[in-house]
């Protein structure tokens, strides 16, 4: 027997690891989030495709996995949904590049729904993403999103990388967790969520006044700009307040992924969201 042919015995109807202290994003009045629905997104390492198989509503349609992959999610109790196929490390690195920190599991899945904004729960923070294209920064930006409880990511249908590949990875599971909301036009997105009460504070260097000393309120929208060319024009004035990020040392600006970090414990501490 072969290698792929070998498959190690997996305990179906598993996943309790992650019933307790896993929330999975579920709202109404959905679409997809990808361009091409029917096409499958691409889903690689232990956490982002270990959180895929746990969440019930992600349709997983291949797995691939190592035998040493296979092994732990058997050792852990992890149900696989789908029969894996066993294949070499090789094989999935010839899938994914040789740079792709893969550790032995690469899913095929289909794309998660995308809610509308009308559907947001209007209290706590959502995160608008105005044309950020690198998948790293989005990726990181979903990770931190998830650890400060943002109630979903609003981003464009275009000049944003699609929820999958390099950008899921960086999310390490947190595709799974924040709902993604893709929208055709920002300004109108930014609309919508003023007339719904929103806060909308979109976040620049040269914003009036420090993202500390403004008034906060729920539900409160904040807005990142893309890496160089920061907020656009009409999302700037879409926008109910402008606001800098304030720092002691000599460089001035963060990261985008970095920025985002540091404005969502500034809004989750001033509205009381801090656990």
């Amino acid at each position: 027997m072969s290698d792929r042919d070998r498959k190690p015995p997996f305990r179906r109807g598993g996943g309790k690891p992650f019933e307790k202290g896993r929330k999975f994003a579920r709202l109404p009045g959905r679409r997809d989030r990808d361009s091409s629905p029917d096409g499958p997104v691409i889903l690689y390492g232990w956490h982002t495709v270990t959180m895929a198989l746990a969440n019930p509503g992600r349709r997983i349609r291949k797995l691939f996995l190592t035998e040493n992959a296979a092994r732990r999610l058997a050792d852990e109790n992890i149900d696989t949904r789908v029969p894996p196929e066993i294949v070499r490390p090789n094989v999935i690195d010839q899938r994914l590049g040789p740079d792709a920190v893969h550790q032995g599991l690469l899913a095929e899945a289909d794309p998660l729904p995308s809610p509308d904004i009308d559907t947001l729960p209007q209290d706590g923070i959502v995160l608008v993403l105005d044309q950020i294209t690198d998948p790293h920064n989005v990726g990181a930006i979903m990770r931190s999103a998830a650890a400060f409880a943002v109630k979903a990511i609003v981003t464009t249908a275009r000049h944003s990388p699609e929820a999958t590949g390099v950008l899921a990875k960086s999310a390490s599971g947190a595709l799974e967790l924040v709902p993604l909301v893709t929208v055709q036009n920002l300004a109108r997105a930014l609309t919508e969520l003023n007339d719904r009460g929103f806060l909308t504070v979109g976040l620049d260097s040269e914003g009036t006044e420090d993202l500390a000393a403004v008034p906060l309120q729920q539900p409160l929208a904040l807005v990142l700009g893309a890496e160089g060319k920061g907020l656009r024009q009409l999302t700037r004035e879409t926008c109910r307040a402008v606001a800098r990020l304030d720092m002691p040392g000599e460089i001035k600006s963060l990261n985008v992924s970095n920025a985002a970090v540091l404005a969502l414990y500034i809004g989750a501490s001033r509205l009381g969201l801090m656990k």
